[in-house]
């Protein structure tokens, strides 16, 4: 599906928070660092604002035209010792535990998911990180995400970069290996709690067929 593009500023923060609160209310990920309801009713947001901060000024957010997704994408480089843990380590010295106190000092699982993530994050090769993508509710099966996705791994191919993500659930693992991604090392269990899937890319040559 043609999907319009562009690359958001800071004046579309909080529509990116917003999506991406509503996208990920449900993940399991989300119900497992929040699993009250009414405590990730009033966290969850800060947690998604976070991460857009982190984003903006480090990395790129990629926000559908209609503002019906996005895509967080953060590029690293090949210095053997991975800063940004999708959980905000970019901030600081001690991302998960800055993040913490930022979000939700109580709550020790907003710090443990950064270090669980960075400790599974593959280091020593330059590669583009797909920290979050979001699509709104009603939106999704739409193909937003897969567009929004290709859109960067096009680029990964034509730069001969790899591309690296962590899924949070069986449906996104599986849009994930139709776009050339596979399981790195082991999957993360989290502490009784869901299951998430490293997943790594290597760049497909020109004129490589799609899965």
């Amino acid at each position: 599906m043609g999907v319009a593009i562009r690359v958001a500023g800071e004046a579309d923060r909080e529509l990116v928070v917003r999506l991406l609160d509503e996208a990920f209310q449900d993940d399991p990920v989300s119900n497992w660092v929040f699993p009250d309801p009414a405590r990730r009713r009033a966290k969850h947001p800060r947690l998604m604002a976070a991460f857009t901060d982190v984003v903006l000024a480090e990395g790129r957010v990629d926000l559908a035209e209609d503002g019906s997704a996005c895509a967080l994408w953060l590029s690293v480089p090949a210095t053997g010792n991975h800063e940004g843990d999708g959980e905000g380590e970019e901030a600081g010295e001690d991302g998960p535990a800055q993040l913490r106190e930022a979000v939700d000092p109580d709550n020790e699982r907003v710090e443990l998911i950064g270090r669980l993530t960075a400790a599974v994050h593959p280091e020593g090769r330059a590669h583009e990180y797909l920290w979050m993508i979001g699509v709104m509710p009603q939106r999704q099966g739409e193909g937003l995400g897969g567009a929004l996705i290709e859109a960067v791994l096009d680029r990964c191919d034509r730069e001969g970069v790899a591309a690296y993500l962590e899924a949070s659930n069986a449906r996104s693992r599986a849009l994930y290996e139709r776009l050339g991604f596979a399981l790195a090392g082991r999957p993360l269990d989290l502490p009784d709690g869901p299951r998430m899937w490293p997943m790594w890319r290597e760049p497909r040559p020109a004129g490589a067929a799609q899965a």
